[in-house]
């Protein structure tokens, strides 16, 4: 008999989120042993039933997908990771890969380069799209020597997530509860972002913040 292939699915939209399992599902190798919508109930559930496989969203309640990611190769480094985020690629497939995730995959592709994703990753090989591995190429072969341009791609995961909140709208104070840190640490991760992509004074940083996640989520 074939061994089954057991996963995780961890995403906070539950409509997404039975989307996934019932796509999985679909295939009759594969097995749903727990679902989780926020980090804690994510690692509670790695506790219980060890999965082969892990979906995960980056954007979960109070905690990035990232962290998760990260939480689950130092806790459970034989569970493989596959990101599945509607956040863009090039943003995100970077960091995502660096913090041990073994694949990412956009939310809007069809089922079927999901499934791929997840034939992939299962295979032992690491799978974004054509596009961003040409992009990963370029970046590596890049000349050492040439001018760093201003953008997102700057960031740190941390200073990602508050321009990321600046730009859905909430004051330095509520980053600070949403990210549970001082609003003194939050305000030097402003200072961080202004400085790494150039920007002058608290209005043009929320300018483009609100602007960035706009063409994000497009």
């Amino acid at each position: 008999m074939t061994k089954q292939v057991t996963f995780l699915v961890v995403d906070d939209h539950p409509v997404f989120r039975q989307g996934l399992v019932a796509l999985v599902r679909s295939n009759e190798r594969y097995q749903i042993c727990a679902e989780a919508g926020t980090v804690s109930e994510a690692l509670d559930a790695l506790e219980r039933s060890l999965p082969d496989i892990a979906l995960v969203d980056i954007s979960l309640v109070g905690q990035s997908g990232l962290d998760l990611v990260r939480s689950i190769k130092a806790s459970f480094p034989q569970v493989l990771v596959l990101i599945i985020s509607m956040h863009d690629e090039v943003v995100y497939a970077e960091r995502a890969l660096k913090a041990g995730a073994r694949g990412y995959v956009m939310k809007q592709e069809a089922a079927s380069v999901m499934l791929d994703a997840i034939k992939t990753v299962l295979s032992g090989k690491i799978y974004v799209s054509a596009a961003m591995r040409d992009r990963l190429l370029e970046t590596m072969f890049s000349r050492s020597g040439e001018a760093e341009a201003p953008t997102v791609e700057r960031l740190s995961d941390r200073e990602l997530e508050v321009l990321d909140l600046l730009g859905q709208g909430y004051g330095t104070a509520d980053v600070a509860k949403v990210l549970n840190l001082s609003v003194k640490t939050v305000n030097t991760y402003r200072d961080h972002i202004k400085e790494k992509l150039r920007i002058d004074g608290a209005g043009e940083l929320r300018r483009f913040a609100v602007k960035w996640v706009q063409s994000r989520d497009r």
